[in-house]
């Protein structure tokens, strides 16, 4: 064991053998019960079948779950289905490209899909990815059809997720000998990738895939998919790294362990091991070892001094042992001094046991977690979990393990959301451990690669040069969807996308709730003059809900082929100018250039003061520091509208629509000017929407 200490921080750095732990089954594990299903029409894996059926029966029997195996498809069925949380598909084969080629009748195709959207699991084990070719509903289960492999050989594996129930005890890089799949599309943009391999390590032949991920996981239309390329060899059933691998996919499937497997890019690491940009503030540290970094002693905190964040998501896993007590910090200024963060950021709480606003997913002391949700979502003491913790402006959205949990808005001016982030060391025996700190910057608008599409209905990743990731969303006909989830669209209000088309274009409609829900904006595609020249169209949105949500993009038109989506941009509001009224002529102004609450909103001759300066911030509209405001959160026509300090109310929500106008969606009701005239002076007010001149607002500069 060798130990140093690094330059200025406190975090110890060691070279550790045999600390890691295994994932095991939780005391707290239900009873549950798992299907093994091996048909093969195509090539017969065996040995491997016999040997990976019977470790799938050793791990129940070691790990409180019931095991059936069968190649009998007529399993298949709505009842039988039903008893099951999870079903194995070990090494299922049909043959390659012929759609004719199938392992289940239409009504046994129909009870699998229904099984799946009612919650249930799957696994998929190896040739898993060779079957089932001409169904969509499997293809998108499994995340990748096989395409091709070279002769079986050792590879490393680069392990990129290790809170994962699946890989959290493996190192981050493992090596194995086996026969390394190549699939016809990556999988990376509609599943999380828990492993890809290093394609250096050997020889991927023809099919070289590049970037080249080996296992994943994904939510998918109500239930769970895990899938590993792994498991050709009778002898990997034998392995105990690939045993644990084959449990935890399995308690993932089946509903036992939680985790974050939405897709998952455009992330920087903070920490993956290395504590380069990080500094130690305040007594105790951190351990630094395997690319983990344990607490000791406090009350510290260790800082990212780095760069300071203003709108991020921010992710990172997180392990407690037994009543542990820590908490990830947001928002402070620089300090060597571990209370800056306590007292000018907010703490989004880890600890298993506390008081409602101080437990795990709280921001402590001001708001408690949803528990209802954070309780399903938890894993227990012992086991990783992760978080991602989405900051826009004066609002933080913290996430479970891929469930929101808790939803809170800044008010406090003594505090923040933006500047610093860090990890708590609480105090002697409060054990905590920390892995794969990263970051996405979402100061600037960042496109959404339109292929990363969480669920869809007719489209498909398609590759094409010229794409700014390589490939589009293609094969779109009338008709067809698709679903992104988890985008940010606080304070957007125009829509952006990068299209191709050499067919007869059509319609792009963005959507919330459902492929048939309001329509946020619509936008016509043409033909661009070739499949190769890309074009961007926008469009103006309205009702634009707060906060992250999924929306749909949906497409219509004439004929087959209409265009291609490479990528698209929620655009935001004006960041900081006049708001112009009545056809341009007036601004929006706070009378007298008075910071005091309840001062008068009104228009006046646009002049470039502090007093018509507005930065829209999530909902809010900001001037002289405070928010515009309807007087005592009033619905009634005439009701005063003005300046008062920020508090998050839904009295100082202001949502642009597509006509001009700023709704206040407490009320319903619209900003407007008082009889509609054009004088310096004139009061603004809220007041039943009517289309007319004196609710038009041009927010463009």
């Amino acid at each position: 064991m060798t130990r140093k200490a690094l330059a200025g921080i406190s975090v110890v750095a060691l070279t550790v053998v045999g600390l890691v732990q295994a994932p095991a089954a939780s005391a707290a594990d239900r009873d549950f019960q798992v299907l093994v299903f091996s048909k093969t029409v195509g090539y017969r894996h065996d040995p491997a079948i016999t040997a990976g059926t019977h470790a799938i029966k050793d791990l129940g029997a070691a790990n409180g779950f019931s095991v059936t195996a069968t190649e009998d498809a007529g399993a298949f069925t709505p009842g039988n289905l039903a008893q099951y949380e999870a079903v194995v598909f070990l090494n299922t084969t049909t043959i390659t490209n012929d759609p004719a080629s199938r392992l289940f009748t239409d009504d046994q195709r129909s009870a699998f899909e229904g099984y799946i959207k009612e919650g249930g699991g799957y696994v998929g084990v190896h040739a898993a990815a060779d079957t089932e070719y001409g169904w969509n509903f499997y293809g998108g289960v499994v995340g990748a059809y096989f395409n091709s492999h070279p002769v079986q050989q050792q590879a490393t594996v680069k392990v990129e997720d290790r809170a994962h129930a699946s890989t959290s005890h493996l190192p981050q890089s493992w090596s194995r000998w086996d026969e390394w799949y190549n699939y016809q599309s990556n999988p990376r943009s509609t599943a999380h990738v828990l492993a890809s391999l290093e394609e250096s390590s050997y020889s991927a032949g023809s099919g070289a895939m590049g970037d080249h991920p080996i296992t994943w996981c994904k939510p998918y239309q109500g239930g769970r998919s895990w899938y590993t390329g792994l498991g050709h060899t009778d002898a990997s059933y034998g392995d105990e790294g690939f045993r644990k691998m084959l449990l935890g996919g399995i308690r993932y499937a089946a509903g036992i362990s939680k985790a974050d497997c939405r897709p998952e890019m455009g992330y920087a690491s903070l920490y993956n091991g290395s504590t380069a940009g990080w500094k130690q503030a305040g007594p105790g540290g951190f351990i630094n070892y395997d690319a983990t970094l344990a607490s000791h002693g406090g009350m510290g905190l260790l800082w990212h001094d780095t760069k300071a964040y203003t709108s991020y998501s921010l992710k990172l896993d997180w392990k407690l042992t037994g009543d542990a007590n820590s908490g990830v910090f947001l928002g402070f200024p620089p300090s060597d001094d571990p209370w800056s963060a306590v007292n000018q950021g907010y703490e989004v709480q880890i600890d298993a046991t506390d008081a409602a606003d101080r437990t795990t997913g709280s921001v402590y002391g001001f708001k408690g977690a949803d528990v209802a949700p954070r309780d399903a979502a938890l894993n227990p003491p012992g086991e990783w979990n992760t978080y991602e913790l989405l900051v826009q402006g004066d609002r933080l959205e913290v996430s479970l393990n891929g469930v929101k949990i808790n939803e809170f808005t800044d008010t406090d001016p003594a505090r923040s959301l933006a500047g610093h982030i860090g990890i708590q060391n609480h105090g002697t025996g409060d054990e905590a451990s920390f892995r794969n700190i990263r970051i996405k910057d979402l100061s600037a608008t960042t496109a959404v690669q339109a292929e990363s599409y969480s669920e869809g209905s007719g489209v498909s990743s398609f590759a094409k040069a010229g794409a700014n990731s390589g490939q589009t969303l293609g094969y779109i006909d009338p008709g067809d969807w698709a679903r992104y989830d988890g985008i940010a669209l606080t304070g957007a209000t125009g829509f952006k996308a990068r299209v191709v088309s050499g067919g007869p274009g059509g319609t792009l409609e963005v959507r919330t709730g459902s492929p048939t829900g309001p329509i946020l904006g619509s936008v016509a595609v043409p033909n661009t003059g070739g499949w190769s020249t890309f074009q961007d169209v926008s469009t103006t949105l309205s009702n634009v809900p707060a906060g992250t949500g999924n929306i749909y993009l949906t497409f219509s038109g004439s004929g087959s082929g209409l265009f291609d989506v490479d990528d698209f941009t929620f655009t935001p509001g004006s960041g900081s100018g006049p708001i112009k009224s009545l056809d341009g002529l007036l601004c929006l102004d706070i009378k007298g250039a008075s910071t005091a609450d309840g001062t008068q909103a009104q228009v006046y001759t646009c002049n470039g003061t502090a007093a018509q300066s507005w930065t829209r911030s999530g909902q809010t509209l900001r001037a002289l520091g405070k928010c515009l405001d309807v007087n005592g959160a009033a619905m009634l026509d005439g009701t005063k509208v003005q300046l008062w300090t920020c508090n998050g109310t839904g009295a100082q929500d202001w949502e642009p629509r597509a006509d001009g106008s700023l709704v206040n969606p407490k009320s319903g009701k619209c900003l407007d000017v008082e009889g509609g005239q054009a004088v310096s002076g004139t009061k603004v007010q809220l007041w039943t929407c009517n289309g007319t001149a004196a609710q038009t607002w041009d927010q463009s500069t």
